[in-house]
C-alpha cells in the first residue's frame, strides 16, 4: 500500500490554467491500460449495447424478454427497426458526435488499480457511456439546449418525446451489461445494481436542484456580501448532479475488482471530488468556450446568456465591488445580447474568480487523493489512476 505521501502529478501552466502533463509510469502496466486498448474495448462494448443496425436479440433485450424468442418473435424486422430507431438511434446520434469518454477510462483504470484486465468488461465500461449519453440528452430537453457536442442536439433531430424515452432507456444499459458480463455472480450482479441505482436517484436529486436554479442563492450573497450558502448550494447541487455519477463508477470498478470495503468507500469519496471537481472546471470552460478538433463545443458564455449561476460567477458576486456586482447579475437576468454576455464574462475573469476556481478543483483532487492513496498499492497502475484523474479535470485527456 501507498504511504499516502505521493502527490498528484505537478500542474504545469496553459491556456485554461493548471495543465498537467502526465508522467510516463516507472514500468509497464498490464494488459489493457494503453489508451488504445481500452477504446478498442468501449467500442466494443458500444457496439453490443448500441449496434448501428436493428438485430432481434437487441429487440428482446430492450422490451425485457428472458430466455431464447419464440418462433412468432424470430424474423420481426418491422419491430427490430422501429425499437432501434426509437431507443437506439437518438443515443447513438450523440455517442458517435464524439465526446471525451474520460468516464469510461476512468473505470478501465480503477478495475487495472485492483488488477483486473478490462476487456472482459468492456459492456460495463461503455453502459457508463450510454447512460451519461441518455443523460445529456434529457439535460438538453430540460435546458433547451439546440447543440450538443458542436452539432444538434438529439432532441432537434429525433424530438423531444423520442429524446427523453431514448435518454431515460439508455440508464437502463448497465443492465443489459451486468446481464452478460457477470451471469453467475449474483451477489455482485446485486451489490453492482445497489450502487448504480444510488448513484442515479442523487443524479436526479442534483439535476432537481440544478433546474429550480440559484436566484435566491444569488440575491442572499449579493444582498449580504456572503456567498457561502450559494457556493454550497452550488457544491451540493454537483456533488450530486455530477459527482454522484463518477462515484458510482469508481465504486463499481471496486467491487468487480473485489476491493476490501475500505477501499470501495476511499476510492468512491475519491470519485465523488473528481466529480465536482470536473464540474468546476466544466464551469470554467464554458464560461471561455471551446473548440474541440476545430468544431465549436462549447459556446461562449452560454450559462451568462441564459443568467445561469455557475461557479466563476458565484465567485465572481463577491470579488466585485457591491454595486457593480449588483449591475453584472441585473445585466444577466435582463435578457442580454450577446456582446453584454461578452463583456460580463470579460468583467468575471477579470476578477480573478476562474483561478479562484482553479484552485478550488486542485485542492479537490489533492485531498481526495490523499485520502485515496494508503488504500491503493504503490505501482503503476495506481499512478496511471492519479494521472488519468488529473488529465481530466485540467482538461489534457486527449481521447
Amino acid at each position: 500500500m501507498s504511504d499516502g505521501t505521493s502527490p498528484l502529478p505537478g500542474p504545469g501552466v496553459g491556456t485554461t490554467g493548471v495543465v498537467v502533463q502526465p508522467r510516463t509510469p516507472p514500468g509497464p502496466v498490464t494488459t489493457g491500460s494503453d489508451t488504445a486498448r481500452v477504446a478498442a474495448a468501449l467500442d466494443e462494448g458500444l457496439a453490443h449495447l448500441c449496434p448501428p443496425s436493428p438485430t432481434t436479440t437487441l429487440s428482446l433485450e430492450l422490451m425485457g424478454t428472458d430466455g431464447r424468442p419464440g418462433p412468432q418473435q424470430i424474423g420481426d424486422d418491422r419491430r427490430d427497426r422501429r425499437l432501434h430507431a426509437a431507443l437506439v438511434a437518438p443515443v447513438r446520434h450523440l455517442l458517435d458526435a464524439g465526446g471525451k469518454r474520460w468516464r469510461a477510462h476512468l473505470m478501465a483504470r480503477v478495475l487495472e488499480t485492483f488488477g483486473v484486465n478490462p476487456r472482459p468488461y468492456a459492456e460495463v465500461i461503455a453502459a457508463c457511456e450510454v447512460g451519461h449519453a441518455g443523460s445529456l440528452m434529457v439535460d438538453d430537453v430540460e435546458d433547451a439546449s439546440p447543440l450538443r457536442r458542436g452539432g444538434p442536439a438529439a432532441h432537434v433531430l429525433f424530438g423531444e418525446s423520442t429524446a427523453i424515452n431514448a435518454g431515460t432507456a439508455a440508464y437502463f444499459s448497465l443492465d443489459r451489461a451486468v446481464r452478460h458480463t457477470l451471469p453467475e455472480d449474483a451477489e455482485l450482479r446485486l451489490a453492482v445494481y445497489e450502487t448504480y441505482l444510488a448513484g442515479l436517484r442523487a443524479t436526479h436529486a442534483g439535476q432537481a436542484l440544478d433546474l429550480q436554479g440559484h436566484t435566491e442563492e444569488m440575491e442572499l450573497a449579493l444582498a449580504t456580501r456572503d456567498a457561502g450558502p450559494l457556493l454550497r448550494m452550488l457544491t451540493l447541487t454537483h456533488r450530486l448532479k455530477t459527482g454522484a455519477q463518477v462515484r458510482a463508477l469508481c465504486e463499481i470498478g471496486s467491487l468487480i475488482g473485489r476491493a476490501a470495503p475500505e477501499q470501495r468507500a476511499a476510492i468512491g469519496e475519491f470519485g465523488e471530488a473528481l466529480g465536482l471537481a470536473y464540474q468546476i472546471m466544466d464551469d470554467v470552460c464554458d464560461l471561455r468556450g471551446v473548440i474541440h478538433r476545430q468544431r465549436v463545443t462549447k459556446r461562449v458564455a452560454e450559462d451568462l446568456s441564459n443568467a445561469k449561476v455557475a461557479f466563476p460567477l458565484a465567485h465572481a458576486v463577491t470579488l466585485l465591488p457591491r454595486a457593480e456586482a449588483a449591475a453584472l447579475w441585473q445585466s444577466l437576468r435582463a435578457d442580454p445580447d450577446e456582446r453584454a454576455v461578452q463583456r460580463a464574462a470579460r468583467t468575471i475573469e477579470d476578477t480573478g474568480a476562474v483561478r479562484v476556481c482553479e484552485q478550488e478543483a486542485t485542492r479537490l483532487l489533492e485531498q481526495a487523493w490523499a485520502g485515496l492513496a494508503p488504500h491503493l498499492p504503490d505501482s503503476p497502475r495506481t499512478t496511471a489512476l492519479a494521472e488519468a484523474a488529473t488529465a481530466v479535470i485540467h482538461r489534457t485527456w486527449n481521447t
